[in-house]
Formats: structure tokens, sequence, C-alpha cells
């Protein structure tokens, strides 16, 4: 088992930024996994917003964060971070961190393990 829990969430105004951290425990040891960040607003389908795997490699993004989000892993300390610069009122949304095995694109779906959620509230 794997248990994420997020936080670094609030209120910022627009083009502002906000650092979240996802705490991983469970395992003595998590290469093998891939990570990721989901986020989903109001009345709106989770969506996707960037994924690493745990031991390195390709960083993918969704196109509307691309150039203003980077996803990180600090793997001394089991933490997975979302850096998130020039916020955007859309940009609103319950963020989640995710981890899972079998990765093969973009769907939350394919995540096994989830975090509770921490809210993001961009203001205008």
């Amino acid at each position: 088992q794997v248990q994420l829990v997020e936080s670094g969430g609030g209120l910022v105004q627009a083009g502002e930024s906000l650092r979240l951290s996802c705490a991983a425990s469970g395992r003595r040891r998590f290469s093998g996994l891939t990570m990721g960040w989901f986020r989903q607003a109001p009345g709106k389908e989770r969506e996707f917003v960037a994924n690493t795997k745990w031991d390195g490699g390709r960083k993918n993004y969704a196109d509307s964060v691309k150039g203003r989000f980077a996803i990180y892993i600090d793997s001394d300390k089991n933490m997975v971070y979302l850096q998130m610069n020039s916020l955007k009122p859309e940009d609103t949304a319950v963020y989640f961190c995710a981890a899972g095995v079998w990765i093969t694109g973009t769907q939350a779906i394919e995540y096994e393990y989830w975090g509770q959620g921490t809210q993001v509230t961009v203001s205008s």
C-alpha cells in the first residue's frame, strides 16, 4: 500500500506561485512507480496535470500548464512536488497526488493510489 498526503494549497492572486507537496509513505522504496498530479474543478471531470517516474526520466505535462508548472521528486524525503507559477483563475481546483505502477498515459483510472486533495484557488 502507498499512502499519499497533499499539502500546500491555498488562495492566491493571478500571477502568483504555489508549491504543492505530496508525502508518500507505506513502502520502503517507491522506485518503479509513476507519480502524477491531477486536478478537479467543480462540475468538471478530474484532469491530468503532470507526471513523472519516481526514478527520474521524462516528465509529462498537460498543455494547459506547460511552461508554468513543474513536477519533481525528492526521493530522500519521499516527497513529490508541483511547482505552480503564473497561476491563472482557471487553475482553480482541488489538486490530487496519485501513484501507479502500470501507467501508459494520462488517464486517472490507471492510478492505484490517491491522496485526499488540496484546494487551490486563484483569484483574478
